[in-house]
């Protein structure tokens, strides 16, 4: 069966559970968990009012944003997931169960939800009550039907002695750029966690040549972005990667539309028009997240940024560069600094997200403090043609506005502090650009060579870019232009990260292709921090 046939089927709402197990991959995954298969699509009514007559569970489930006795749950019902979803009005009851087992023998906790069409029948769980450190499963029930099993699991006591940690971070998974077998190995991967750094969607169009396209022009409103996340989550690659373990998100551009900076849009559109075009993107994104009710969007608002404690391990802080942020200097494409980089009321946090990140650094008290950041911290050169948008490995060196090298004076805020507080291990997870590097958090930032206080790890796109390639002429370029850089990749994939109380180590896994489903996985590079010894070697 091909992709385009099955997609043509969800489109339909004539998917069948044949055709979903014949799938393989990705369902595979979620059957390894002890999941019980896709239930048949009934051309019977449903008993409770809403879900016309067909398996209401297409988008699969998911668990997220753990804490030491509790997780958020998630799913969307969503009978015809590519048509507005496919439910009536009338709210529905949901049962959600969550167990020490598989099976369902040892269920600890259950209870009832209701999916209401104002929230596109999208379900929210939070389960609380639970032990520490230990894995869960847990799924849904509506009308008969049964969803998938999803395993999750709980973050250590909070200030507890842990032992260990292994999480993932990914990003920019443009559907029509490629196929997700990253995220198929990833659902393979024994971690405790996933961290998604944003462009969990893009907004455009139908693209010509991809291996696979989008479901309709540049989207804008909510029933748009809704139809949107549901073609990605269809995927049933990203379905076990979610099924897999729990995920902690965060947004970057394409979730509303590319490279947009508070309420500016890319080419301008009236603010007003904007903040609504905003207000939906927000909603969907909430819809389709496994977040907390403190995260549900007010308008064009939605409170993002957020920490989590792991043990006295692992101090995460989940940031927010995009809602807060001021339009980018020097316009936003890969040029030399202007006097608009060096502006002091520029901004990529926010003021009050500025002093929750810095206070946070000051009072932590775990041995590592990561940052999940969006868009390159450290200042990295690039070679750009003239007037180019994209760095390209010749040229001038340049540096991106997009990033926080256009921000240069809410970086060298945060750096300082870093650095004068003298925080504990540093280390910052980056997405967006497509590809992976390594680069020291160097003591001063005009000396690139001068000594580590950090370490940035950016990791490469899921599919975005289309196939990669190890060594390229930018990536030859920016390790000979940047003392400070250890390592560049520009295949996709993601970076699996082992932490304990004495290192921290990056593996960056890699496939060789995404436009086929087919592609394996391999590590392209380890590399490790010892606590208390900052900089990075080879693993």
């Amino acid at each position: 069966m091909t992709s385009s046939s099955f997609e043509q089927r969800l489109r339909d709402g004539r998917v069948t559970r044949r055709e979903l197990l014949a799938l393989g991959g990705g369902f595979a995954g979620l059957l390894a968990f002890g999941a019980s298969p896709v239930a048949a699509w009934a051309s019977r009514p449903l008993p409770r009012g809403g879900v016309r007559g067909a398996y209401p569970f297409t988008l699969g489930v998911a668990s997220g944003d753990p804490i030491d006795t509790g997780v958020v749950l998630w799913t969307r019902l969503a009978p015809n997931p590519l048509l507005g979803g496919g439910m009536s009005d009338a709210p529905v009851t949901v049962r959600w169960e969550i167990a020490t087992d598989d099976g369902f023998r040892r269920v600890v906790q259950r209870g009832d939800v209701v999916a209401r069409s104002a929230m596109g029948h999208a379900v929210h769980v939070e389960v609380d009550g639970l032990e520490p450190a230990r894995h869960y499963w847990y799924r849904f029930i509506a009308g008969g039907e049964t969803s998938p099993i999803g395993r999750t699991r709980t973050a250590p006591r909070r200030g507890a002695v842990a032992a260990d940690m292994s999480f993932a971070f990914t990003s920019c998974q443009n559907y029509q750029a490629g196929y997700y077998s990253a995220h198929r190995h990833l659902a393979q991967e024994a971690v405790d966690l996933v961290v998604h750094l944003g462009d969990y969607i893009y907004e455009g169009g139908v693209g010509a040549k991809q291996p696979r396209q989008h479901n309709g022009p540049e989207i804008t409103t909510l029933e748009d972005y809704r139809n949107r996340y549901a073609l990605y989550k269809s995927d049933p690659d990203l379905q076990a990667a979610h099924a897999a373990a729990p995920w902690v998100v965060t947004w970057d551009d394409h979730e509303v539309d590319n490279n947009y900076a508070g309420d500016h849009e890319e080419h301008g559109a009236p603010r007003d028009a904007f903040l609504i075009r905003r207000a939906a993107a927000y909603q969907a994104f909430y819809e389709h997240m496994p977040l907390r009710r403190a995260a549900m969007p007010v308008g064009p608002s939605l409170q993002l940024y957020r920490r989590l404690s792991f043990g006295s391990l692992v101090q995460l802080d989940v940031l927010d560069t995009r809602q807060h942020r001021t339009p980018q200097p020097c316009n936003d494409g890969f040029v030399l600094r202007c006097d608009g980089a060096m502006d002091p009321g520029a901004t990529l946090l926010g003021a009050a997200q500025e002093r929750w990140l810095l206070d946070g650094l000051t009072a932590g008290t775990s041995t590592w403090n990561v940052m999940a950041n969006q868009v390159p911290f450290v200042p990295a050169t690039r070679r750009v043609a003239p007037d180019a948008r994209e760095w390209n490995g010749t040229g001038t060196p340049a540096l991106s506005m997009d990033k926080w090298d256009g921000y240069a004076v809410q970086r060298q805020r945060v750096h300082a502090h870093l650095r004068d507080h003298r925080v504990a291990n540093p280390i910052i997870i980056t997405g967006d650009v497509h590809v992976s590097w390594v680069a020291d958090v160097p003591e001063r930032l005009d000396d690139l060579s001068s000594r580590p206080i950090g370490t940035e790890f950016v990791g490469t796109s899921i599919s975005s870019g289309g196939n990669g390639a190890a060594s390229t002429p930018v990536g030859d370029g920016m390790l000979a232009d940047n003392a400070h850089l250890h390592f560049f990749n520009g295949q996709r994939g993601y970076a699996r990260c082992r932490v304990t109380p004495t290192s921290f180590t990056t593996e960056y896994r890699v496939v060789p292709y995404v436009d086929r489903a087919d592609a394996p996985i391999a590590t392209a590079a380890a590399f490790t921090v010892e606590a208390g010894r900052p900089g990075v070697h080879r693993a």
